[in-house]
């Protein structure tokens, strides 16, 4: 069963996915497949938190991994993309989990013989990402609707981004948006961050994404936390209840101020913990 994009999934298919990763996190369910199960991990782009936690839940699930490194491949020999990851398949794993910074890469594989998971394209989709997002939501409010929703920061670049505006509206939450003019993207609206803080339960904290910065932004970096960052003066203003998340890296001092990495209301720490058991939940379902 492949894992491309949201656009799909209904809120029952994304609950059950929920449900089946925190009955992995409590030690409810328990699968072993005896490393009779391969997953290759195909990363033509930089990782550490998805890469690695695909890694260790196909681990926890007794699976055999490849992890694929573009660097002394044959993509230096001029192959393509594409042949690359026919060779995968040609090999017979079990699942195929690849990132590529081509927009919907996963267009062009509909015939793959192999379950293809999607861990991010381009700008486009990050689905995985989005589904620990609302496996901590769903731990700290019990729901994934009917909530209050701010993200801030580099929309115009962030996968995490348009992944997750598009499936929390879907799930009936209210969405806003903040973010410096030279990251504001067309057809969006956008709110004032001092403004709304107040009134949501998520602050979704993006990565500035530098690499993806084709021009110079025109901001300056020593005052963004002041501007457009969460300091300690707006967290103050956040309700007791509310929490912040990142899809991480973060840059500390920059989208957010370093003492609060780690303060009560972050749940960054616990999103990466939850991304563990939702990929378990991912591959498990791979393989039906």
């Amino acid at each position: 069963m492949n894992l491309l994009n949201l656009y799909d999934y209904s809120k029952d298919d994304i609950l059950s996915l929920i449900e089946l990763a925190l009955e992995f996190k409590s030690g409810q369910k328990k699968v072993n497949y005896n490393q009779e199960k391969v997953v290759c991990n195909l990363f033509f782009e930089p990782s550490t938190r998805t890469h690695y936690s695909f890694e260790m839940a196909a681990k926890r699930l007794g699976c055999q991994t490849i992890s694929f490194n573009p660097s002394g491949s044959s993509l230096e020999k001029n192959e393509t993309f594409y042949d690359t990851v026919k060779f995968f398949e040609a090999i017979q794993p079990d699942a195929l989990v690849i990132r590529s910074s081509e927009d919907n890469y996963y267009e062009q594989f509909n015939n793959l013989e192999v379950p293809l998971i999607n861990g991010g394209d381009g700008k486009s989709n990050h689905p995985t990402q989005s589904l620990l997002d609302l496996v901590t939501i769903y731990e700290n409010f019990n729901t994934i609707s009917g909530l209050k929703v701010l993200i801030v920061g580099d929309i115009k670049h962030s996968r995490v981004a348009h992944t997750n505006i598009d499936i929390l509206e879907r799930l009936g939450n209210e969405v806003f948006l903040t973010g410096p003019k030279p990251f504001q993207e067309e057809g969006l609206f956008f709110v004032d961050f001092d403004e709304y803080i107040s009134k949501v339960d998520v602050v979704m904290l993006l990565r500035m994404q530098f690499e993806r910065h084709s021009e110079d932004s025109g901001l300056n970096y020593d005052t963004y936390l002041d501007e457009y960052g969460l300091n300690k003066k707006r967290y103050a203003l956040m309700k007791d209840e509310a929490i912040i998340i990142h899809p991480a890296p973060f840059n500390r001092g920059l989208e957010i101020d370093t003492d609060l990495v780690e303060s009560p209301k972050s749940k960054i720490f616990e999103q990466m913990r939850n991304g563990l058991y939702l990929r378990m939940a991912v591959l498990y379902n791979a393989f039906k």
